[in-house]
């Protein structure tokens, strides 16, 4: 207090105790790509971090997904992909035409696997082409969000090479090089395909193109999955982008000609039903594209789900073609789905446990079936770009079977759960230090900063955050003049503190020794 000039008797109240250090979000991602709409009641949030909690609010502020289209045709004799189907001697393929966007649906697989709090930033809508600039400025944006812990951008996937590395390599400097508080969870390019496709090995393209800078600071994971995230009913004719080349092969399944028969008075009963059903089916395929604009909403969506049903029922071949649609679009990189496991994880058992060996909701398998000795190239490589296997077992479903940043090599950040518990503790000590900025550099200060790190790790040691018998063998604070400081250190102003801990390290390797001893009874 300051000086006592008049008599009396003055209360001062000491603080006894140091403040306390509070332990900041670990899950919390930031998604990047395109959206429906980007709108909070009148007030665009284009190019904006918006915070929401639920998918509910994402309908709320993005819209809903995109309306994609699929064109039928037939495949050409030198293609090297699967065709979709065949029929009547031909194979056809099915190509996407609009509404190729990951955003949407990435979100729905975020939120299945466990996901909560997050961040969107939306660069652009359906109308716009994914381009690689936009992307990179929206992982820009998030410079002056602090609460954000991981950045996802499902819609780099779509990019052409080397335009998708690109945007990676964004988010590699941004998460590692200017904010060094959060990891970029990458998906490989082509990551839906064999490392033998012709088309080349995408592993060996993603590990060359990508640099060496802030690996540490990233994760990546293969192969992509299949999932359940669009269902049947989200599908229809309004899907297929050329409605004449639909109608023109169900007709031919159907043997019905493009105008209905007409039915005279002197057919018997037999051929009055034989006609009444080949007029149904004249008209259902004719009014495949009709979108009934001149009825009421309600009553036009009643029709077209009329009409998708009795299309379904009499035709095996579009049946055949909704399910190959269907299959297209539950194809989806595993990013967002790791972000929802981080975030479930976190909440589960902490940040420190590592975020594998455990089963992807939504998702029914990864696209490729890796080996045994398929993985060794992948977890370890000399280039130390570790990628993470996502497996199918039998019995058990599809796990994620890996738990290495990209700087798979270091001794120091070679583990996920690593790199994010150090982010964890150096943000929250950060923080809760700010309130002893321009306070004396003096030995009361110091113990004060001692005591209040020392609690905050004592609490993580108690929670398994930290390896060690004792506090004392899980971490040490070190701060003072001659230990951690100079003289000149002192008259510069500088406090400088040393803290040393022992994360705890997931057991990647289990080996169990047998062996066989002399009989003793």
């Amino acid at each position: 207090m300051g000086q006592m000039k008049t008599p009396g008797v003055y209360i001062v109240e000491k603080s006894a105790f140091p403040n306390s250090v509070v332990e900041v979000a670990t899950a919390v991602p930031a998604f990047i790509g395109y959206t429906e709409r980007a709108d909070n009641k009148g007030k665009s949030l284009l190019n904006k971090p918006w915070r929401i909690t639920s998918m509910a609010e994402f309908y709320d502020y993005y819209g809903f997904g995109p309306s994609p289209t699929f064109k039928v045709e037939e495949a050409a004799a030198d293609a090297t992909d699967e065709p979709a189907f065949s029929f009547g001697g031909k194979d056809y393929a099915l190509t996407q035409e609009t509404g190729k966007y990951l955003l949407f649906y990435s979100m729905l697989l975020f939120f299945q696997n466990g996901g909560g709090p997050c961040y969107i930033v939306s660069v652009g809508s359906y109308k716009d082409n994914v381009a690689p600039d936009k992307l990179q400025k929206g992982i820009n944006l998030l410079v002056k969000e602090q609460e954000p812990t991981m950045v996802v951008m499902p819609d780099a996937v779509l990019l052409k090479q080397p335009d998708c590395i690109a945007v990676q390599q964004t988010a590699l400097a941004h998460c590692g090089g200017k904010m060094k508080n959060r990891v970029a969870i990458l998906d490989v390019w082509d990551g839906f395909r064999d490392r033998q496709d012709p088309a080349g090995d995408m592993i060996e393209t993603f590990r060359g193109a990508l640099g060496i800078n802030y690996l540490d600071y990233a994760a990546a994971y293969y192969p992509w999955v299949n999932t359940t995230i669009t269902q049947d009913k989200d599908l229809s004719s309004a899907n297929v982008a050329n409605k004449d080349q639909l109608q023109a092969l169900l007709r031919t399944e159907l043997g019905i000609p493009e105008t209905p028969p007409t039915v005279e008075d002197t057919d018997t009963p037999a051929q009055k039903a034989e006609k009444g059903k080949i007029i149904q089916q004249v008209e259902a395929v004719n009014n495949i594209g009709n979108d009934f604009a001149d009825l009421e909403p309600e009553e036009a969506a009643s029709n077209k789900r009329l009409l998708n049903k009795s299309l379904i029922a009499m035709s095996p071949l579009f049946g055949k073609i909704l399910s190959e649609i269907k299959e297209a679009l539950n194809l989806l990189p595993p990013s967002a789905a790791m972000a929802g496991v981080f975030t479930m994880v976190d909440n589960l058992k902490g940040v420190w446990k590592a975020p594998a060996n455990v089963s992807l909701a939504a998702v029914v398998s990864p696209t490729v079936n890796i080996t045994h000795d398929e993985q060794e190239d992948l977890n370890v490589t000399t280039q130390g770009k570790s990628i993470n296997a996502i497996r199918a077992f039998i019995g058990e479903g599809t796990l994620v079977w890996g738990a290495r940043t990209l700087d798979g090599n270091s001794l120091d950040w070679r583990y996920v759960n690593v790199r994010r518990t150090m982010i964890m503790l150096e943000e929250s000590i950060r923080l809760a230090s700010k309130a002893y900025v321009f306070e004396p550099n003096v030995s009361s200060t110091w113990t004060t900063m001692k005591g209040m790190i020392r609690n905050f790790l004592t609490g993580i040691w108690k929670r398994g955050g930290l390896a060690g018998a004792s506090p004392d063998d899980a971490f040490s604070v070190h701060v003072g003049l001659g230990e951690t400081m100079t003289p000149e250190d002192i008259l510069e102003g500088i406090l400088r503190i040393t803290v040393l801990v022992a994360i705890s390290r997931p057991a990647e390797f289990i080996e169990i020794t047998f062996q066989q001893q002399m009989q003793k009874s």
